[in-house]
């Protein structure tokens, strides 16, 4: 069945299409047949990138400028790349017959990826205060996709659903019982997807269910987060009732005392809206460097000399190193450690800092192994380590992919 999975945000739309079905997903052999994504949408010099791995050498990456304003015409030009070039597997829009949409907040409503009827989609829309930057733009990409392919099945696929396993002693805050009562004020935790398909993975590749496994996940880019998965579920994740707490992340500043917010307001010309740009797009790495949010940049300037980009790195380091430490604990041990996302997935030196830090829980890292994981399935701990520690690059799309074929064919969602 051939899927197409949407994520739509502000002025950019990402979309893969995957070829799946019940046997391919079982030999972990799904094909992806194209990517195409939209950017700098809402003017005139938008941009559609397309990616077809299928194509000629010297043809498989394709710029079209052209002005895209709505999410209408977005889905338009994505569809129209694929059938443009993917002439042997699609004969017309028809053939899409399912469509993942990644939606960001599912709240309390959703504890697992669902088929979109209009109940779920009013639903969704009443999460939007819960994730007003993100649910509207996913929803618009719905809009446009049923508006347009009204023969596919849609499915909502959530950030946070993975992580409504968590028990209430985990996702409460210390705050007065009737502000969950009232707003639902609780951490929701994302990346679910994410979390979900490295640990899954990991017991793939080891012949086992997640089911068998204690694990901590971790899902480093320029947002950040951890999971203690216990036999498949999210029993803690360290973002919370939005993605700003927990890690130091590329532009967020993580966890903060709350009381340092209000010293911020005593003292500086700044109102709520600039605040929040304070907290979500000028702290963390950028904000501790000086320099950029960028990891790569940073382990750069680091060996350089610069002393902020050093201690931004360290800073990075030392808050998964002591999440980790504290899912550990939560999880009474743990059964492996798995490096996701952009920096988890390539950087061997952020990794090699981490964990250099957790030789008292166990942890041994074979440097050579560490520098040859870039982008791959590896194991990057010695043989003698008490705690495995791997690199799983993750694949969020893949698991929308399957989660719609599934949900299309009433299949049980593992």
């Amino acid at each position: 069945m051939k899927i197409l999975v949407l994520n739509f945000g502000s002025s950019t739309a990402k979309s893969q299409l995957i070829d799946t079905d019940p046997e391919l997903i079982a030999r972990n052999n799904d094909r992806l047949l194209a990517k195409v994504t939209v950017d700098r949408m809402g003017t005139p010099y938008s941009v559609v990138n397309v990616q077809a791995p299928g194509k000629t050498p010297g043809k498989k990456r394709i710029k079209i400028s052209k002005p895209i304003y709505k999410a209408e015409d977005a889905v338009q030009a994505i569809t129209d790349a694929y059938l443009s070039y993917l002439p042997d597997e699609l004969r017309g829009p028809e053939d899409i017959e399912g469509i993942g949409h990644r939606v960001v907040h599912g709240g309390e409503r959703f504890q697992t990826s669902t088929i979109m009827t209009e109940e779920v989609v009013d639903d969704i829309e009443e999460t939007v205060d819960l994730a007003p930057l993100h649910n509207p733009h996913n929803l618009k990409g719905y809009y446009a996709a049923k508006a347009l392919l009204p023969h596919a099945r849609h499915v909502a696929v959530f950030d946070t659903s993975f992580h409504q396993s968590m028990p209430p002693h985990a996702y409460l805050y210390g705050l007065p019982y009737l502000y969950y009562e009232r707003y639902r004020i609780r951490r929701y935790g994302f990346h679910g997807t994410s979390h979900r398909y490295i640990s899954y993975r990991y017991a793939r590749i080891h012949g086992q269910t997640r089911e068998a496994y204690k694990l901590i996940t971790c899902h480093l880019g320029n947002g950040c987060s951890l999971c203690a998965v216990d036999q498949g579920r999210s029993i803690d994740t360290s973002m919370g009732f939005t993605p700003l707490e927990g890690l130091l992340m590329g532009t967020r500043c993580g966890d903060v005392d709350p009381m340092a917010v209000f010293y911020v307001l005593a003292h500086e010309e700044v109102d709520a809206q600039g605040l929040e740009s304070l907290l979500n797009r000028m702290s963390g790495l950028y904000g501790v460097s000086g320099i950029s949010s960028d990891m790569r940049i940073l382990l750069e300037e680091m060996a350089k000399g610069s002393g902020r980009a050093k201690l931004a790195i360290d800073m990075f380091c030392y808050r998964a190193r002591k999440y980790i430490g504290s899912y550990m604990a939560a999880l009474n041990g743990c059964d492996a450690i798995l490096f996701g996302g952009g920096i988890g997935e390539n950087s061997p030196p952020v990794r090699q800092m981490i964990c250099d830090g957790l030789k008292g829980l166990g942890v041994e890292i074979d440097a050579e192994r560490n520098a040859n994981a870039i982008g791959i399935e590896a194991q990057i701990s010695t043989e003698n380590s008490r705690t495995p520690v791997w690199v799983i690059p993750t694949n969020e799309e893949l698991l929308i992919a399957r989660d719609t074929l599934r949900c299309i064919l009433g299949l049980p969602l593992p």
